[in-house]
């Protein structure tokens, strides 16, 4: 009987992420947070997300960003300092982390991807596209890039203006069109901006190039409302207040078991209705919701890490933690130093906790963890920095929908 071909092997593809640790404009720029994740660590899950590539290579100088990327799922390259200054290429980065992931894994890398953290809004889909274009189509190299139909200016007189009169003032001449000529979008060319996510090469001739773009270069349209960098702390303020619409709009957005091994809650506001009702001897009351009680059990039942924490120092919140046998930290100024602190003592990554808040003393909490949620009815200032917002608002059953997104919708 005569045997079948065997089936040629899947070509190794390896997303490389430069993220040095010496950035200027925003300072430890690669571990800012972006919807409540680090921009290193947001570029390692897309990666691992895409579906042609075979190991995720994160390139650092710095021992945080180490850390970070090896708790997103990322091989970490220590890059020496002789590519790694101000100077450096992100094309020697790239070439150093190949040999040593061949040297490591003792086969050859077929194509290498190089992907930048400082575009939040990349997605797996469009690294898969790049990937594909040269391990699936031939391209021999490939980017992401944008439809672009601005008219570009450079400043500086046009020469047909100096040959008549020498102006005074430079002025500005048209780069990408006649500047006496404004024909309708419909009647022009199409542009395309580079939008520095993503990169594929064929791993040999890049390396004979010694360059990103060599041979036949395809340009991989990607969607312009996802395309920004972060190269300074307004580009950084953009991307926060982006975050909410542009990750909440990707299917599956809501997190799931997968995503997520601890959730912490705030008090009032989010179990509560934010309502306190005093009788004649100054004691207080809050009303609480049943269906709340069953989520947090249920989240419980599939053994994820529970807390609440909370700045009030009213002894109902531990009486309703005690209830649901939950542990709680409460009358805590500074939640986030609390919020850190419990994540250091119970040896969980801040970017697999889910935190639930509703008020603007919840925010610095948003800053740490992976998963900021907001309840609705929350400040719009926390909603606006918020990964999800519930449908529900607190004390009305918004810990038992998250616990729905999080463990399926039959809870």
């Amino acid at each position: 009987m005569p045997t079948p071909p065997s089936r040629p092997a899947a070509p190794t593809v390896v997303a490389v992420i430069p993220a040095r640790g010496g950035s200027k404009g925003v300072p430890a720029k690669n571990l800012a947070a972006v919807g409540g994740v680090p921009l290193i660590a947001r570029a390692v899950r897309e990666c691992r997300a895409a579906r042609l590539v075979t190991d995720v290579v994160v390139s650092t100088d710095d021992a945080a960003i180490a850390g970070a990327a090896r708790g997103a799922g990322a091989v970490v390259v220590r890059r020496p300092g002789t590519i790694a200054g101000d100077t450096a290429t992100s094309e020697a980065a790239v070439l150093h982390a190949m040999d040593a992931y061949e040297a490591e894994h003792g086969r050859p890398v077929d194509a290498v991807l190089l992907v930048q953290c400082t575009s939040p809004f990349l997605i797996s889909e469009d690294i898969d596209a790049v990937a594909a274009a040269v391990v699936e189509t031939g391209a021999d190299s490939a980017l992401t890039v944008a439809p672009f139909h601005g008219f570009v200016w450079r400043e500086g007189a046009d020469a047909a203006v100096e040959a008549e009169a020498a102006p005074t003032a430079p002025g500005g001449t048209g780069v990408n069109h006649d500047k006496s000529f404004r024909p309708r979008r419909q009647d022009r060319p199409q542009d395309f901006l580079e939008t520095g996510a993503a990169y594929a090469m064929d791993a040999a001739g890049f390396r004979a190039a010694g360059h990103r773009f060599f041979g036949r270069t395809e340009l991989v349209r990607t969607d312009p409302a996802r395309v920004l960098e972060v190269d300074d702390p307004h580009d950084l303020a953009r991307a926060r207040a982006l975050a909410p619409l542009l990750d909440t709009a990707r299917p599956g957005a809501l997190p799931t078991r997968d995503d997520i091994d601890a959730v912490v809650l705030d008090f009032d506001g989010t179990q509560t209705d934010d309502r306190v009702l005093v009788d004649s001897d100054g004691r207080e009351m809050v009303a609480v919701h049943r269906g709340d009680g069953l989520g947090i059990a249920a989240l419980r039942k599939a053994e994820l890490k529970l807390l609440v924490l909370s700045t009030e120092v009213n002894p109902v919140v531990a009486a309703r933690a005690k209830k649901l046998r939950l542990p709680v930290l409460h009358g805590i100024d500074r939640k986030d130093l609390a919020l850190k602190q419990w994540c250091e003592e119970q040896g969980i990554a801040p970017e697999r906790v889910l935190y639930v808040g509703n008020d603007v003393n919840d925010l610095p909490c948003f800053g740490l963890v992976g998963w900021p949620v907001a309840v609705a009815g929350a400040h719009d200032v926390v909603r606006g920095a918020a990964r999800a917002v519930t449908s529900t608002p607190g004390g009305s059953g918004a810990i038992r929908e998250i616990a729905s997104w999080i463990l399926g919708p039959t809870l």
